[in-house]
């Protein structure tokens, strides 16, 4: 049976922090900050015992911050580059090196790292990591390349505003603003002659809505022109190649790609087969957000998957608030039902608000159905960003962020739902609430199934929305209905994003039968709900209604054994 990739989704620096008691806007003193070491064996059990089978350990990367670390060689960054006290993960110091602030001794902090590695791997969990390709910390300084290779810019032309060999793009007399300070930590005001472009494509001098703590890197287009240039093969392509490399041979399983839609698919066609070259079962997952693209980069980028947002994450949010109908999921699908196996679903992570938070559903019980179809419409991934299977709120005020719904990347902070959940250490329930605890239960059962149930690993998928408007008690605005099956077993999914619960009459049509080459029961049959594990007797043949309560935004599963 094929092993279905869950991943689960953890900044370290939030993950192990038990500061029950920060401040907004505190520093790594006042609010301390998680490390490797805190990611015990203990944690990553309790993870694999929630049905991941990888870890994306977000923030890795050794990126800007305010603390600092001047006396073990690492430079400081000017305070008004950075965003918040702890900085931003995607602006990048030094590719090949890991934070220091994870790290229980800085001196030794890639080894803390490779012994996170090798636990995770020991746990039976596979470990993902970002790679940010296009841009880099305004103050980029590798203290930790390999013998024979050099920094970004170290041979650019800094007269003119492209060049093939440039890594980056220079804005002539143009100079940084001051104006960029958001906080007003700043002694003395940041400058940069000759500026240059900044990560979020910005051509001249960034405001504070700009990723003004980043440097856009040069892959070969010459935005004055829009001339694509990619023989001979540009300097940045060769140097992020070799970092590729690099972290494939400390034992990182897949890498996580922030905006790939930001650098040109021709350079993804050329670095990723070399890098499975060398290693063949290693993954790469895309964060992109236009779908006229995605194809291009699964077939000619090699992306083995790409953020489902746009299209399903999207949908669902607004069939959870009420702003769509449930048959919308039926559009989504079908848009990429070519390349479904390709995409990555979530409900969460760390640039979207929390499903519990006031900007969202306000209410984590609200997101289940949603939930249910993330996790079994395919056999394509999902992601689950840590606290949400205890319905983290994602209100709190830590500083930079403010309160957005969302978990901050920016500052030093810790996370009440994980702060208690891993309770000094134990991973046990004790600290959690009674509606927590049955939301971990209920997150560790459907996600389990994932890779328990046959059909959900491996499956078909028939969507039976188009089957069903015209049934007696099916409310085709609020219910969402489905199969997965095998010509063995076959799942009837139904999921209800009403308030209340709802009696469903849901019919299979006879084409879904020929579609998975079963034969109708005579008279009725026994089919185990698989969220509950209670058992129901009811008719299993074509055409003729399956009567179903399902309760309020949430679903059921109805297992039926066919031979």
């Amino acid at each position: 049976m094929s092993k279905r990739i869950i991943i689960y989704q953890m900044l370290p620096r939030l993950f192990g922090n038990e500061n029950n008691n920060c401040i907004a806007g505190g520093t790594i003193k006042q609010n301390g900050c998680g490390k490797f070491n805190d990611i015990t064996a203990k944690a990553l059990k309790s993870i694999k015992e929630l049905g991941a089978t990888h870890v994306w350990y977000t923030g890795i990367l050794e990126h800007t911050t305010r603390t600092s670390y001047a006396e073990y060689g690492i430079e400081d960054t000017h305070p008004a580059t950075v965003k918040g006290e702890a900085g931003s993960p995607y602006a990048i110091k030094d590719y090949y090196d890991v934070d220091p602030d994870l790290a229980v001794d800085v001196e030794k902090r890639r080894d803390e790292f490779k012994a996170l590695v090798e636990r995770t791997h020991k746990a039976g969990l596979k470990v993902i990591m970002d790679f940010i390709p296009n841009h880099v910390a305004r103050h980029y300084k590798s203290d930790n390349r390999p013998e024979g290779t050099f920094d970004f810019g170290t041979f650019d032309d800094k007269n003119c505003f492209y060049a093939g060999h440039n890594n980056f793009y220079y804005l002539g007399e143009q100079s940084y603003g001051c104006n960029i300070d958001a906080t007003d930590v700043a002694d003395t005001p940041y400058s940069e002659s000759p500026l240059r472009a900044t990560g979020n494509d910005c051509f001249g001098v960034p405001s504070r809505n700009d990723w003004y703590d980043t440097v856009k890197l040069n892959y070969g287009i010459d935005y004055h022109t829009g001339n694509r240039r990619f023989s001979p093969v540009p300097d940045t392509w060769v140097k992020m190649l070799k970092i590729l490399k690099y972290w494939a041979a400390q034992g990182v399983d897949g890498f996580r790609c922030d905006m790939v839609e930001m650098t040109p698919v021709e350079f993804w066609g050329w670095a990723v087969p070399k890098v499975k070259e060398e290693n063949p079962n290693l993954i790469f997952i895309g964060e992109i957000y236009q779908p006229h693209i995605y194809r291009s980069f699964i077939y000619d980028g090699h992306f083995d998957y790409l953020y489902d947002k746009v299209g399903l994450y999207d949908t669902l949010r607004a069939v959870m608030c009420g702003r769509t109908s449930a048959n919308d999921i039926t559009y989504s699908l079908q848009s990429t039902s070519d390349i479904r196996e390709h995409m990555l679903t979530f409900l969460e992570n760390h640039d979207e608000q929390r499903i519990a938070s006031d900007f969202f559903a306000a209410d984590a019980k609200r997101a289940l159905a949603a939930l249910i179809v993330s996790t079994t419409i395919a056999s394509q991934p999902f992601m689950l960003y840590a606290g949400e299977e205890f319905g983290e709120k994602g209100m709190d005020k830590e500083g930079y962020s403010g309160v957005d719904g969302r978990t901050t990347i920016f500052d030093y902070w810790s996370v009440d739902t994980l702060r208690r959940r891993r309770n000094g250490g134990k991973y046990d329930t004790q600290l959690l609430t009674d509606e927590e605890k049955q939301l971990l239960e209920y997150h560790t059962r459907l996600l389990n199934l994932c890779n328990s149930e046959n059909a959900l690993s491996e499956g078909l998928f028939y969507d039976l929305q188009y089957a069903n408007p015209h049934c007696d008690k099916y409310d085709s605005n609020r219910t969402y209905s489905y199969l997965r099956g095998t010509n063995d077993e076959l799942l009837l999914i139904v999921t209800n994003f009403g308030d209340t619960d709802q009696q469903c009459s849901v019919c299979i049509p006879n084409e879904a039968f020929a579609y998975y080459d079963i034969y109708p029961a005579e008279g009725n049959v026994n089919a185990v709900e698989l969220l509950t594990g209670k058992s129901i007797e009811t008719p299993f043949t074509p055409d003729t209604t399956i009567d179903i309560n399902v309760p309020a935004n949430n679903g059921v599963i109805l297992k039926f054994k066919t031979k």
